[in-house]
């Protein structure tokens, strides 16, 4: 048996890096319910989505699903620092938490994410479930 070596041992048991990995699972259920609300939306109007993979195409390229962008960087955002071989820092995970409630933020009054993320909660319990389980990870992660 091969031993582990200790900087990934120290890196996998960290506390900041196992609440930014739930904060992350969190964020990526959102935005899965999110792309999933709006394919029913776009389908209604454009026709069916024929594959994953189109579906893929249409959530990076067409201006439909472009609303979504800011959730998708902020994820691929984590993926980067989660990667990255330096031990996390209470700072830089704070910095994410914060991002986070800022962004998942509903307006109706608002425009850009906080207007179409409004719109979707409006219309899809997938997206609520969701969003209420987003909200509580944060406020646990805060205390």
């Amino acid at each position: 048996m091969k031993p582990v070596p200790q900087q990934t041992s120290s890196r996998e048991s960290c506390p900041h890096r196992q609440r930014l990995l739930d904060m992350r699972g969190s964020l990526l259920s959102l935005h899965k319910a999110l792309i999933l609300a709006e394919q029913v939306t776009y389908e209604r109007i454009n026709g069916r989505v024929a594959s994953t993979s189109q579906l893929l195409q249409l959530v990076l390229n067409d201006p439909w699903f472009t609303w979504l962008h800011p959730l998708s960087q902020l994820v691929i955002r984590i993926d980067e620092l989660l990667d990255d071989e330096s031990e996390l820092l209470l700072v830089e995970m704070e910095h994410f938490l914060i991002e986070a409630r800022a962004l998942i933020r509903p307006s109706e009054e608002g425009d850009g994410f906080e207007r179409s993320y409004y719109e979707a909660l409006q219309r899809e319990p997938d997206v609520i479930f969701a969003h209420v389980e987003v909200k509580k990870l944060l406020t646990k992660i805060a205390a």
